[in-house]
């Protein structure tokens, strides 16, 4: 059975919606907390697959949190591998910044549902997907593309919102695994002052998850079941 290992970056940031696609593909998950002790000793090298989840931890605050340089160091290698490895928000900025790329302080927080803007290479990936499909966004960092990747996905506020090597590597901005409660309601809890600093409410959040994010969960679902299936060896 292939293995799964999910790095949480924070308590209330799983697999949400990938879960059921990974699992159906015959993976066996386990997800490990960034401050859990054992987290400094895992061997990234070793699962078949890596997900690296949000948090609200910024790459460049590696005083601050210590596993961060650890995470780094140890996700550089997995991609120098080109082991099979997924990023998602903050999961995409370390990735970003284990292939050399700076990764700072956006100018603005993008906050809530909006659809990406697919590139042609992301047009013929499994973001394809993802098309037309408002999507959450919880972000106010961004990071330039590392060299060697390709494109995928913008929006108007940052342009880069999602980036691929070969088939083994992709790092996402936004959140396609997201879409479907309690998830969305514990993360508005957890996050009320960067929501307000973002111009918008929870309120809002939850009005429109109730309204996009059965299909943005769907569309993440079908995104993720089709990148797995285009994975290397």
């Amino acid at each position: 059975m292939p293995s799964a290992i999910v790095v949480c970056n924070e308590l209330h940031e799983g697999l949400a919606g990938f879960r059921a696609p990974i699992e159906a593909r015959g993976y066996s998950v386990d997800e490990i907390f960034v401050q859990d002790p054992a987290f400094m000793s895992i061997d990234m090298l070793a699962p078949d697959l890596l997900v690296i989840m949000g948090g609200s931890a910024g790459v460049y605050e590696r005083d601050r949190y210590l596993w961060l340089a650890y995470e780094i160091i140890r996700v550089a290698e997995r991609i120098a591998a080109d082991l099979p490895t997924l990023g998602v928000c903050l999961g995409a900025q370390v990735m970003a910044a284990a292939m050399g790329a700076p990764v700072y302080r956006g100018k603005a927080k993008e906050v809530g549902f909006a659809p990406v803007i697919l590139t042609p290479q992301g047009a013929a990936s499994p973001l394809a997907h993802l098309a037309d499909v408002p999507l959450l966004h919880w972000h106010g960092d961004t990071f330039q593309l590392p060299e060697g990747t390709q494109l995928l996905a913008s929006t108007q506020i940052y342009p880069n919102q999602a980036f691929s090597r070969g088939d083994n590597i992709l790092g996402l901005q936004f959140h396609p695994e997201m879409g479907e409660d309690p998830g969305i309601s514990e993360w508005c809890a957890h996050g009320s002052a960067f929501i307000a600093a973002a111009g918008t409410t929870a309120t809002q959040i939850l009005a429109d998850n109730a309204l996009s994010g059965p299909a943005a969960a769907a569309a993440g679902r079908r995104m993720i079941d089709d990148w797995l299936a285009r994975l290397g060896d």
